[in-house]
């Protein structure tokens, strides 16, 4: 035993590895991504990047089955992809434990939409565990398996970003592998065919009921008495919250199993209080649990259904003094997150804005080319979804749409649910352009490997799909790679493939300038006798040019030397070596 400072993912790593977890299947997605990538520096455990999320379930489901524990990993909005496999999967059971590590993201610090996963442990009637610190999150994720064997189910391992992403102190234990459970045939319980289905059901509801008992016991949910004036229930992060705003006197109810929950052990606590509480970030979920069981709450009431709490936030809404805060003197101006200097995404985005099209866009760290100075992206829902919308948006309105409009997408995008777009557009026919992103990597995620690139989660050399071939191989006849980066060939690639009268494919290649192995270019300097000041390098949004003094100038610091900015100038101002 030795005590260490983990981050929250990295204690989720290193409860799968004390577990004895042998194969983990994940999709990249902040907030989640550190434990897959934690998981993998330890080499008893084989790891991998799936395609996405649907793929990695179904692949931690084979391991389980084959007698194996097993794990995947996924932020929540994965879950919506991987919900397929997830609900029949709480049907068959397991055989060797299953644990599904989901970390939400209140706030949307990077993510879509403030999803509560929650409601898919509700939904799919799965266990949820839920940690509160990195000790509970290695000791919580330990325990998942043994409940996932104990009760024949597959497990949520609920994370938050603030979890996932703040360190504290856990006590690490050595690897303790389980006896390999062998697989044996029962087709009456892994095939779900409605025959067997129909039996299936009951052996989950009686599962619920065994787990609610559970739930009543279990020291993850404990009651921490004190002051019977108010009396408080919360789980994750909201616990830290509530004591460091309410003190350590007030009464609370930690739950730790957020499903099923106690009834019992809810009723008893109430009763020992004459006001109870909920706090719970995004959806009431705890408090619709105690309405049913006939108790008179406060919780949303008075506190918000949307964005992350912090003490401040329970100060203000409780009318407690606020704790104390430091605050700059000097305002900070705003800083909009912008692509990198030399980002291979601006030149397309550039050439589209010139050609005025409309771009449907995607998840990926190209979704910036919505904000100031491109305003290029018009739409993005999830991943794919841009293939998909074009087909329709070119169905809707033929001709009149079709020589204007793209959909845009990364290469680790398309991989992971683009290519069941571009099947329809080939198999339904219409005449849609779509431009495949490809920067050789998983940018937005940092830098995870992908299908495509030709190497494995610990770099080692893999199975490499070739996107132009792949493309034709669904019946797309046009495809065409062009640099990004030459402004020229971009622009006459993007006119060819509007005015096609058949469905097209451009990949941009170009490798992510902030992988290791690319080296950059001497910086660009501006000739300040040159530069008339017509800003049209400016038009790019490149964060290192700047303008003073009615001229350009390179912050050699950021500039990396792609040269999109040289080709703008109509004054042979820009260079290297000016």
């Amino acid at each position: 035993m030795m005590k260490q400072l983990l981050l929250g993912n990295a204690a989720v790593a290193r409860g799968l590895y004390e577990a004895g977890c042998a194969v983990i299947s994940s999709y990249p997605g902040t907030p989640s991504t550190e434990i897959t990538e934690e998981a993998a520096k330890y080499p008893e455990i084989y790891c991998e990047w799936a395609p996405n999320e649907k793929v990695a379930m179904e692949v931690a489901f084979g391991a389980c089955l084959a007698g194996k524990r097993s794990a995947c990993c996924m932020k929540h909005v994965g879950v919506n992809v991987a919900a397929d496999p997830l609900f029949t999967i709480s049907y068959t059971g397991v055989n060797a434990g299953m644990v599904i590590c989901v970390a939400d993201d209140p706030g949307m610090h990077s993510s879509q939409n403030e999803q509560d996963s929650r409601h898919y442990a509700i939904a799919s009637k799965i266990p949820m565990l839920e940690p509160a610190d990195s000790a509970e999150a290695c000791e919580f994720t330990k325990l998942a398996f043994e409940l996932s064997e104990q009760f024949d189910t597959p497990i949520f391992l609920k994370m938050c970003t603030r979890i996932s992403h703040s360190q504290s102190i856990v006590e690490t234990g050595e690897r303790k592998e389980p006896p390999h459970k062998p697989y044996i045939k029962n087709i009456e319980k892994y095939v779900m065919m409605p025959g067997y289905a129909r039996p299936r059901h009951p052996i989950v509801e009686q599962r619920t009921r065994d787990l609610i008992a559970y739930a009543e016991t279990t020291p993850i949910n404990r009651v921490e008495m004190g002051d019977t004036k108010m009396g408080i229930i919360t789980s994750s992060v909201s616990y830290q919250y509530v004591r460091e705003t309410f003190g350590e006197d007030v009464s609370v109810l930690k739950l730790g199993m957020i499903h099923p929950m106690p009834q019992q052990l809810i009723l008893d606590f109430a009763s020992k209080v004459d006001q109870l509480i909920i706090v719970e970030e995004l959806d009431p979920v705890i408090e619709e649990h105690c309405k049913t069981l006939g108790l008179v709450v406060t919780g949303k009431d008075v506190l918000p259904l949307e964005d992350e709490f912090s003490q401040a936030v329970l100060a203000e809404r409780f009318g407690l003094p606020m704790p104390p805060s430091t605050s700059l003197e000097v305002k900070i101006p705003g800083r909009p997150p912008v692509m990198c200097p030399g980002c291979p995404h601006r030149g397309l985005f550039y050439t589209l804005v010139k050609n005025k099209c409309t771009v449907l866009g995607d998840i990926g760290c190209y979704t910036l080319a919505a904000i100031a100075p491109l305003y290029a992206i018009e739409t993005t829902e999830c991943m794919g979804a841009s293939v998909s919308s074009i087909h329709g948006f070119n169905k809707a309105l033929g001709a009149e749409a079709e020589g204007r409009t793209v959909a845009v997408l990364g290469d680790s995008t398309f991989m992971h649910s683009g290519m069941t777009g571009l099947a329809n557009i080939a198999y339904n026919q219409s005449n849609s352009t779509v431009i495949i992103l490809d920067n050789s990597i998983t940018g937005m995620t940092g830098h995870q490997h992908n299908p495509t690139t030709g190497c494995n989660l610990r770099g080692e050399p893999a199975g490499k799909i070739d996107l132009e071939e792949l493309c034709r191989a669904m019946g797309i006849r046009r495809v065409r790679v062009v640099d990004p980066n030459d402004l020229a060939a971009c622009d006459a690639v993007v006119k060819e493939e509007l005015a096609a009268n058949e469905p097209s494919v451009i990949i941009t290649r170009r490798p992510c300038v902030l992988l290791k192995h690319v080296k950059t270019a001497p910086a660009i300097s501006v000739d300040p006798e040159k530069c008339t000041g017509c800003k049209a390098c400016m038009k790019i949004g490149c964060p290192a040019i700047a303008f003073r003094e009615k001229k350009a100038v390179i912050d050699h610091t950021l500039c990396v030397g792609c040269g999109v900015c040289e080709q703008l100038c109509k004054f042979d101002a820009m260079g290297a070596g000016k």
